[in-house]
């Protein structure tokens, strides 16, 4: 393969972080590469008065291929769209004051600081300060007290165990409730402790919890009830003040910078036409300097002269390979929603199968070439984001003899268990016995695999008892 082949092939299966990154490596190591800043008009002049007055410029000749004209900019050959899917300019893009990341609150960070207000003597704040480094992000404690004890026997002469412990139970009364506990039953029963003597069921919730969690896990009622000698009007009321309460205490207080996925391609419904356009906010409007490539003067064999003759070739062969990825992303993306609409229209339920060679077929492209620019490329539809991956799927036969796609029996899963009764949910047994009776002939072992995929547990886990 030519080095420009394999430079379009690589560029074509970078996500949108990568091809960033590659396009500032690019400017930063290549002179003849420039992103306008509104004054080019002035640039563009300047260079029109060099070339005027000096007809050898080889940079106003033919000897290099002349792949792109030196003023090319990405709106000039793309649809590009803002993502309200109004046309904007490429320098419309402003910089957004909250997208600067702010200095965020640990959990660890809250608990050393609820530490320092609190009244400890030197050895208390020793072991506080270790214990609070063996709390995990969701407030659970990783390390045993007799572990703890060890490692702090090292640096703290004559402790006992009994002073590790009262400093936890200290810390255990920080903020947030059930932070430090051992296990989800002691950070229930910490919660439980903590609230008002008065609140109504708590003796019963805090003897739940102590003796009866397996029960609770199982979500055994009749077991329950036996055990505590309650009625089911009590049981619900017991468990509803046990469902309050926080089973990772942690997870309230880390702060974490939401990462949002940045689509490559919009699509939008133009004249009962779905569309689809380049998202102008991931494209740089890249070009050629005018003025630059004015500076190469035909027959000059000058060590600069031959090294921005090299720039110049480059920068050609870098515009081309972008515009190569481009118009092969919008191409494929155009026949995925071709064959898509009724996704783009009903949802998931109405996905069609489709493999890579479907697409390959329709292009006239390679199956690989396919691979590649679907690969951590994402589209933007009315039913949310989607990598492009999303819209190839195996098939099951249906019985009027059509395909139905491995994404649509997994619509229709999650459809049934949303709509399932809490206290009866359906089997995968049910479940293929209702898509068979909508023609859709799926095994239960299949109805597993689905469910599975999409994060569903098994109907035993799935029932509650409220």
């Amino acid at each position: 393969m030519t080095p420009q082949l394999q430079q379009a092939i690589r560029l074509l299966q970078l996500s949108t972080l990568e091809l960033q990154q590659e396009i500032q490596t690019v400017l930063d190591g290549n002179i003849m590469l420039e992103i306008p800043d509104g004054e080019s008009s002035d640039v563009e002049e300047l260079a029109k008065d060099t070339s005027s007055n000096d007809a050898s410029s080889e940079g106003s000749q033919d000897q290099l291929p002349d792949d792109l004209t030196i003023d090319t900019s990405w709106e000039n050959i793309y649809n590009i769209t803002s993502p309200h899917g109004q046309s904007q300019p490429s320098d419309a893009a402003m910089a957004d004051p909250g997208s600067v990341n702010a200095a965020k609150q640990t959990l660890h960070d809250h608990l050393i600081w609820q530490m320092e207000l609190t009244n400890f003597s030197d050895t208390d704040r020793a072991i506080a300060t270790t214990i609070i480094d063996s709390i995990d992000d969701n407030g659970y404690l990783k390390t045993n007290i007799g572990q703890l004890h060890q490692n702090l026997s090292e640096q703290l002469e004559s402790l006992d165990a009994d002073e590790v412990l009262a400093v936890l139970h200290k810390v255990q009364t920080f903020d947030p409730l059930g932070v430090g506990a051992t296990d989800l039953q002691n950070c229930l029963l910490i919660q439980l402790q903590q609230l008002p003597e008065h609140t109504p069921f708590r003796p019963l919730a805090i003897e739940l919890v102590k003796g009866h969690m397996p029960a609770l896990g199982s979500q055994d009622s009749a077991k329950l009830k036996r055990q505590l000698g309650i009625d089911d009007d009590t049981l619900e009321r017991v468990i509803a003040l046990i469902q309050q309460l926080n089973p990772r205490p942690g997870s309230g207080v880390n702060e974490t910078s939401a990462e949002y996925i940045t689509p490559d391609v919009y699509v939008n419904k133009v004249k009962d036409k779905w569309q689809v356009s380049i998202n102008a906010e991931i494209f740089t409007n890249l070009r050629i300097n005018p003025l630059y490539q004015t500076f190469i003067k035909r027959g000059d064999k000058s060590e600069d002269s031959q090294t921005m003759r090299n720039h110049l070739q480059e920068a050609r062969w870098f515009l081309k390979s972008l515009q190569s990825r481009n118009e092969t992303l919008l191409l494929v993306s155009q026949e995925i929603v071709n064959r898509q609409k009724d996704f783009l229209e009903h949802g998931a339920i109405a996905m069609k199968p489709m493999v890579l060679r479907d697409i390959a077929e329709s292009v006239k492209m390679h199956e690989s070439t396919i691979s590649r620019v679907t690969t951590n490329k994402y589209l933007h539809t009315p039913n949310g984001i989607h990598e492009l991956k999303h819209f190839f799927s195996s098939h099951v036969s249906t019985d009027s003899g059509g395909k139905c796609s491995a994404t649509a029996i997994r619509a229709f899963i999650k459809e049934l268990v949303d709509s399932e009764s809490s206290k009866k949910p359906l089997s995968d047994n049910k479940i293929a016995a209702i898509l068979s009776d909508k023609g859709i002939n799926v095994a239960r072992r299949t109805i597993a695999k689905y469910r599975e995929s999409i994060f569903i547990p098994p109907s035993n886990q799935r029932k509650r008892i409220l």
